[in-house]
């Protein structure tokens, strides 16, 4: 009897002590500590030789690294040992084509999501001499010519380009004025919604050099005609905008909301040698999108993108860029819209073939075209979606993707040969891959994460499929994590009342018992062909593991109109955005409140922009299913939002007014019957805080109380200072005082 007492005190205390020495995760630990922030590897460029990379280190430096090896070979450029530099970081680099030269960015200034000002220096490595740019105010998007001889940039809305041989800068347009013509750089609406979705820096740049460094092509925007909004600025931490603290300052920008006026593109071919510019056919619709220019690899062709208004027929032209005519090369159809993945899966072989990305079998696979615009091959077929385009091997024969494949959760990397007689997969690991090849497809560098595995980078030979080295493992993070008990993603689906799959995860209080009931916050974006429940490391460590450690149970389910299912899966929302993704997130609360260990009597519902207009749709039509709910920044009518992203899914208010009105929050506000709490930053470019005005005057005229939270001089992504740390205390005390 007294071993037994002893054992069992014995197991009594040790349990006594695992709870007292678990540390719980902190709000600091994840916005301000940066404890579970996993290291990657950035800056990569692969070199000429395809047997090197290059990494920038420490905002200083440049590493060269070899493919075979995974060993450092020198550091190429060092800012720090340059006598007399008037640098001391920065935060990119772009080699020139023949690696002669560096360009590096420095003094980055943001405008909007992907643009900035910038100041930059050229290092010559064969002179050793660093220089800059220009002196006559700060840059945008400088890019070196094809031979490295000059390098173009835009400043004050105008194309200028620097002869690097002589120091001497020629300017080719002169017409440039803020909120009026924009040459070479998009205007707000192009850069937020046909974003390059393969590149960090999204499309900021809307000039494009000839391969034979002869002309310079680019898109002029006349935005003279675009409605503007005005944004008040106040004091705050942001007195660029407001100097006079008495009066508020402002910010004014041309957003053409649905339906309304947009720019006026025009496409032109600068000549270098005589300086001429040409205006190219591009049609006779004014009403229409340019959103990309690109080059045939011999500079014979200048390609034009045109797409209609509607964004379901795009039409790819040839440019003759000396004379400026056009003839039609293909055209894209879709029932509903075309996916903005062909624009930059678009890619020309060096034969003169191209690929390009089509849902035509309600599947997104890959095409192989001649250089005539005649169909060759479908390289990709089967039901799953292809999701990135890496090109083709001329060595091995084949064509690199990435897929679906094996579940819409996960992301696997692939090769194929036009005949299909070579075909296989690369990847070897089973959650969310990608890969970064060398030049040359000798090499590749895989970046693999899971829900339980943060970035997890190898280097590897193409060839024999060899792994060389292991370039990031996260070992600190993940021991962190595994002492500190953090809770981890459960995947599970369910059927709604529809018959219809739903894929989503579950976050677990620590130390769950299926004999208790716990609150539930259900957190989603549900946004056109985006996912959320993806079996990946994504953000890691965050705001739902916290809720998760203090007792909430976090639930996510991508509903309707998400991605990686198939065309008619993520199309089924159009022209009435927001009716299946809601009836879907009401489903999901239904099926929660029926599991034993759900108190259904305390679910909440969050999101953020589009996942915050879904908060307080679902919250209208689930009634008491909800009790309380967080939206930030949400759109609440589709008529405020702009018109490239509204039209592509909604057409115009004018052709489908019910679709815009019958599933707005605003013509519903005063169904709402738990707490919701609305956020918005003030200085919001994006989805505009009047949403949120417009939504508050209609719930305080319908009776319905709720919570507010405005952000002074905040943008979409509510950050600066002590904003995030302020924003997410906000938010958890929310939740415990109305899941109680």
């Amino acid at each position: 009897m007294n071993k037994l007492i002893a054992l069992l005190l014995s197991i009594f205390i040790t349990i006594s002590l695992q709870a007292q020495t678990t540390q719980k995760i902190t709000l600091e630990d994840i916005f301000v500590k940066g404890t579970f922030r996993a290291q990657t590897v950035s800056g990569l460029r692969s070199m000429n030789d395809g047997e090197h990379y290059t990494v920038l280190e420490k905002g200083s430096k440049i590493v060269k690294y070899s493919y075979k090896t995974g060993d450092e070979v020198e550091v190429v450029f060092d800012v720090t040992k340059v006598e007399d530099a008037e640098i001391s970081l920065f935060s990119d680099y772009e080699f020139s084509d023949d690696e002669t030269k560096i360009m590096l960015t420095t003094n980055k200034k943001k405008i909007y999501r992907h643009s900035f000002t910038a100041e930059y220096w050229i290092w010559n490595l064969i002179t050793e001499e660093l220089t800059q740019l220009s002196d006559k105010g700060a840059q945008q998007v400088a890019t070196f010519s094809p031979d490295g001889t000059r390098v173009g940039y835009v400043r004050d809305n105008n194309i200028f380009l620097k002869n690097l041989k002589f120091g001497s800068t020629s300017q080719a347009t002169f017409d440039g004025k803020k909120n009026e013509i924009l040459n070479g750089i998009p205007d707000w609406v192009y850069e937020e919604e046909f974003g390059d979705y393969t590149s960090a820096t999204g499309f900021n740049r809307a000039f494009w050099w000839s391969p034979d460094s002869k002309f310079v092509a680019y898109i002029r925007f006349d935005e003279t005609e675009v409605p503007e909004y005005t944004i008040p600025m106040y004091a705050g931490d942001t007195p660029t905008y407001n100097t006079n603290k008495l009066y508020p300052g402002e910010q004014t920008y041309k957003y053409p909301k649905a339906g309304e006026k947009n720019s006026d593109v025009t496409v032109k071919v600068y000549e270098i040698h005589s300086k001429t510019t040409i205006n190219v056919d591009i049609g006779e619709k004014p009403d229409i999108y340019i959103p990309r220019l690109k080059w045939t690899p011999n500079a014979n062709d200048l390609v034009v993108m045109r797409l209609n208004r509607h964004q379901n027929k795009l039409d790819v032209l040839y440019v003759n860029p000396y004379t400026g005519d056009s003839r039609p090369l293909l055209t894209e159809k879709n029932d509903r819209f075309i996916d903005e993945r062909f624009l930059d899966d678009f890619t020309y072989l060096d034969n003169g073939n191209f690929v390009i990305t089509s849902e035509r079998d309600g599947w997104s696979h890959l095409y192989l075209y001649d250089n005539q615009g005649f169909e060759l091959a479908q390289l990709t077929e089967g039901e799953f979606d292809v999701t990135k385009f890496y090109g083709y091997d001329n060595l091995k024969k084949v064509y690199y993707y990435q897929a679906a494949a094996e579940s819409p959760l996960r992301r696997e990397v692939y090769f194929i040969s036009r005949d299909k007689k070579k075909q296989g997969k690369i990847s070897k690991l089973e959650g969310t891959n990608s890969v970064v090849f060398s030049k040359n497809f000798k090499y590749y560098i895989n970046y693999f994460s899971s829900s339980k595995t943060p970035n997890f980078i190898t280097l590897h030979e193409n060839r024999k499929g060899e792994q060389i080295r292991v370039l990031q493992d996260n070992t600190v993070l993940k021991n962190t994590v595994r002492v500190m008990e953090i809770p981890q993603k459960e995947f599970f689906s369910f059927t709604t009342s529809a018959g219809v799959e739903l894929n989503g995860y579950m976050i677990k209080p620590t130390r769950f018992d299926t004999s208790k009931k716990y609150p539930v916050l259900m957190t989603q974006y549900s946004g056109p062909n985006s996912q959320s429940v993806t079996d990946a490391w994504g953000r890691g460590v965050g705001w739902n593991e916290y809720l998760a450690q203090q007792g909430f149970l976090i639930v996510c389910v991508d509903p309707h109109g998400t991605g990686a299912r198939g065309e008619d899966f993520r199309k089924i929302t159009y022209q009435q955005l927001g009716k299946y993704e809601s009836d879907d997130q009401v489903e999901v609360a239904k099926y929660l409140g029926g599991l034993p260990y759900v108190d259904k009597s305390n679910i909440a519902i969050f999101g953020w922009s589009y996942g915050g207009f879904m908060t307080c749709l679902s919250m209208e039509k689930g009634g008491n299913l909800f009790k309380a709910g967080i939206a930030v920044a949400p759109v609440t009518s589709w008529r405020l939002y702009d018109s490239v992203y509204t039209e592509r899914y909604m057409r115009t208010p004018k052709e489908n007014p019910d679709g815009y009105d019958d599933n707005s929050p605003l013509s519903h506000a005063g169904d709402i019957k738990g707490r919701l709490l609305i956020i918005h930053g003030s200085a919001d470019d994006n989805v505009h805080a009047q949403n949120t005005f417009e939504f508050t005057e209609k719930m305080v005229q319908a009776g319905v109380q709720f919570d507010m939270a405005i952000y002074t001089n905040r943008a979409h992504g509510i950050r600066g200072g002590n904003t995030t740390m302020h924003l997410y205390t906000k938010m958890t005390n929310f939740l415990k005082e109305q899941l109680q």
